[in-house]
């Protein structure tokens, strides 16, 4: 944990992962679930759709979240729930909730940076609201950057380091 600067793991996946965590919290690795929509396994689950819709898989969820409570997570990540949904599971757990479109009962929001500013274009999921559109400056900057790579305008000299003129005289002299 320390040598890879983090607080915890988080592992995709509900009642199937509690054997895992209940090993990986006995060695003490804090460990945040996440469930809904599980990036991983979005194929699965017929897509990046969200879950929890119907009472079933919304009882599923609830009972996935206290499965992984008992189990020893240190908080919870849904993603893709409604917020209805999460609102009971937050109300229900003991532990911190964390939503990435699952409404503002959550104890804390996440957003994918990449998403929050306009990175990535293709596809927007509904729960990302856009503070900002730099994907486009991005692409801007790289193409202005292979320009001025391939017209030699960069590096210019101030873009440089120096060194004193005898020295390089010197080594000039020494490898003609």
């Amino acid at each position: 944990m320390a040598e890879g600067a983090c607080d915890a793991v988080k592992l995709e996946g509900g009642r199937e992962m509690a054997e895992t965590v209940r090993a990986l919290t006995d060695a003490t690795v804090p460990v945040m679930a996440h469930i809904g929509l599980t990036p991983q396994a979005a194929a699965q689950l017929g897509g990046f759709k969200a879950q929890g819709r119907d009472i079933k898989t919304a009882q599923r969820l609830i009972e996935d979240a206290e499965i992984l409570e008992q189990a020893g997570v240190s908080s919870i990540l849904m993603e893709g729930v409604p917020a209805e949904l999460a609102k009971i599971i937050t109300k229900r757990s003991s532990v911190p909730t964390f939503g990435i479109g699952a409404g503002p009962h959550c104890d804390g929001q996440v957003l994918v940076i990449h998403d929050m500013i306009g990175m990535f274009d293709r596809y927007t999921p509904k729960f990302v609201k856009k503070y900002r559109e730099i994907g486009n400056q991005i692409v801007e900057a790289l193409e202005e950057f292979k320009k001025d790579v391939q017209e030699g305008s960069f590096p210019a000299k101030e873009h440089c380091y120096s060194m004193p003129a005898e020295v390089a005289e010197e080594l000039n002299r020494i490898y003609k």
